[in-house]
């Protein structure tokens, strides 16, 4: 099935039911239907074919959702692209992924300008929300198409969106997204999560990161997306009260940034049944605060956009005893392999490991990519060995959790040891005082490579770097500790909220005659 296919069964059983909520707009999924159906009669009758590559600017907003089920009806590829990144970024992407047709939200017109005379294949602008001085509004580019439009055969292999890959370590590759895949993703998030009648999901991470897709998760039982344009940790936590949120999905810095606040235990919690931490390792210290307070629901997933979000699963069930008692092993993992897939750790030489033994995640099912667009080198060099390689180490128990010590390009040697820098991060992010670290290698005469910590501090927190240093060498020993500790007011982050290690190491190298990875 096709995501297009997804909201097509809760329109025909839940046509009545609010499928979008955003401010005072209420939408039902027969009226929503609607407007994607004259969507993508539009898109053909403008002559865009099958396969046009089509992006969309705007924020989390009813009209945004409306737009993305619109391209998917026309069988258009979606491009997402971020309003959080550089407009140059943006320019880039659809530029080498060869988008064609924008449609943007009147807040980001002067970006949407700059994308027009940059981008050389993008033939027409669309604002989606208004009238515009510049280009067609919605409604004067709708007019005159039908609003019933019929969709040809699916074709599994068919490519749904191309995504950028994270870009913290370079430029973006162009993930190619199938319906197999998504299928696959979405068959994963239904064995292992739970995904009733009247769901109510936060939308507040960006649609064209997780969040968006997660939302698709909730049409097929008439679930309710509410849209949330930008993550006030203060609206969130009223939000989940106020209107019984069930599902939400959060990258760590947005966790963070909830527990750091005062109030967060004044609000009631009960409603919600998955609160999703991802696109990011989690401070295991964090996690079991955030269980506390906002009771037994924390879910994680474990993916990469070339198979995505559910390489690996761990919901409330896996790790907590039917007498409330967390399994602190399995907490500590990024869960256990879904169902729908293939798992498994390798080596350097493509052996694959036993339990209890590092190895490289590596993974191959529907789920997977087919590709990187229009780069065979790259993709032959993530396929390997005929697995799917991450990028990520790890480590399986004998009850099957897998355990991730760190990403291999992360790794640092210092003094001949292999350090990861995950471990170290989790043991500085158990005082109270720190809300998120980096661990990062800089360049020493003695060791090589010495483990810095970079230090971002709760509001009005204070810790000497002295403390941290004794902190870390109690928990993980002298190899391991910082020998030095940074604090700085706020980590870079990539749009999706992935600290940019690339970014915090080029200070620290600039200067030094060396090169790292």
């Amino acid at each position: 099935m096709r995501v297009i296919d997804f909201f097509d069964q809760g329109v025909d059983l839940y046509p009545e039911n609010l499928a979008f909520v955003d401010g005072n707009e209420h939408l039902t999924f027969a009226q929503a239907s609607e407007k994607t159906h004259h969507i993508a009669s539009a898109i053909r009758g403008h002559g865009y074919e099958k396969g046009v590559k089509a992006g969309i600017l705007a924020p989390n907003s009813n009209i945004a959702f409306l737009a993305l089920l619109g391209l998917f009806r026309s069988e258009a590829v979606w491009i997402p692209i971020n309003p959080r990144n550089a407009v140059d970024t943006n320019v880039d992407l659809l530029t080498r992924f060869d988008g064609e047709l924008m449609l943007y939200h009147s807040n980001y017109e002067a970006e949407a300008e700059q994308i027009l005379a940059a981008v050389p294949g993008i033939k027409e602008m669309i604002c989606i929300d208004k009238a515009s001085d510049k280009h067609p509004s919605f409604d004067t580019w709708l007019d005159g198409y039908e609003t019933d439009f019929e969709m040809g055969e699916e074709n599994p292999e068919d490519l749904l969106a191309i995504f950028p890959t994270g870009g913290t370590t370079g430029k973006s590759k162009g993930v190619m997204i199938a319906h197999r895949g998504i299928e696959t993703m979405f068959a994963n998030f239904f064995a292992h999560m739970n995904y009733y009648d009247d769901t109510r999901h936060l939308v507040v991470a960006p649609m064209t990161h997780s969040s968006g897709l997660m939302g698709c998760l909730h049409f097929p039982r008439g679930g309710t997306n509410q849209m949330m344009a930008a993550a006030d940790p203060e609206a969130i936590l009223k939000t989940i009260q106020n209107d019984k949120i069930t599902h939400l999905f959060l990258p760590p810095t947005v966790l963070y940034m909830l527990l750091a606040r005062p109030d967060v235990r004044d609000y009631d919690y009960s409603s919600l049944q998955h609160f999703l931490v991802g696109a990011a390792p989690t401070s295991l210290e964090k996690l079991k605060e955030a269980i506390d307070v906002f009771g037994p629901v924390m879910t994680e997933l474990y993916g990469q956009a070339e198979a995505p979000a559910s390489i690996l699963a761990k919901s409330p069930w896996d790790y907590m005893d039917k007498d409330g008692n967390i399994n602190e092993a399995r907490l500590a993992s990024a869960g256990r392999p879904t169902v729908f897939g293939q798992m498994a750790l390798m080596d350097d030489d493509g052996n694959l490991v036993p339990k209890g033994q590092a190895g490289e995640i590596v993974t191959k099912s529907r789920l997977v990519m087919p590709g990187y667009y229009k780069n065979p080198e790259a993709t032959a060099e993530v396929s390997q060995y005929g697995w799917h390689h991450t990028g990520d180490v790890g480590v399986m128990s004998e009850d099957g959790y897998v355990t991730i010590v760190d990403r291999k390009k992360d790794m640092i040697i210092s003094g001949g040891f292999n350090v990861f820098p995950n471990e170290i991060e989790q043991a500085l992010t158990t005082h109270d005082a720190v809300q998120d670290c980096a661990v990062i290698g800089v360049p020493d005469e003695k060791w090589g490579e010495a483990v810095k910590g970079v230090v971002q501090l709760k509001p009005g927190a204070n810790v000497s770097e002295e403390e941290l240093i004794t902190l870390a060498k109690e928990m993980l020993g002298g190899v391991k500790a910082p020998k030095s500790v940074d604090f700085i007011d706020d980590l870079p982050r990539s749009p999706n909220g992935k600290v940019l290690k690339t970014e915090l190491r080029k200070q620290y190298w600039e200067g030094s005659g060396r090169g790292v990875n």
